[in-house]
């Protein structure tokens, strides 16, 4: 060596993972509003029976919830990474991240119930 101490990389190791995830469920959602847009485009139009009619078949019900995963897993790992890099107290921070968890998932189970309640 150069007399130089040799540099250590620290941390959780997130940032391939989450940018993979972020990418993963982006194109989860375009792949969802893409058949939606198709869906609609084939009943003519939008209006409400037939954006109610969309999601009649199971198909559109299973690949909305896929969607509403997706989306709810993107804002986690958005979240995650703001309140990590700008909240310092630790307290808070967990509290922040409970709050959210909490919240993405009661926004799941009511879009679920929504998307299955047509």
């Amino acid at each position: 060596m150069t007399g130089r101490a040799a540099r250590t990389a620290v941390g959780a190791h997130y940032g391939l993972r989450d940018w993979l995830a972020q990418r993963i469920t982006a194109v989860v959602l375009l792949g969802f509003l893409l058949a939606l847009a198709a869906e609609l485009a084939w009943a003519g139009g939008i209006d409400h029976a037939r954006w109610v009619g969309a999601f009649r078949p199971v198909a559109m019900k299973v690949l909305g919830t896929l969607a509403a995963a997706a989306l709810c897993f993107h804002a986690w790992v958005g979240m995650r990474d703001i309140w990590m890099d700008y909240i310092k107290p630790v307290g808070l921070r967990l509290t922040l991240h409970v709050g959210t968890i909490l919240w993405l998932g009661a926004c799941f189970v009511w879009s679920v119930q929504i998307m299955w309640s047509v």
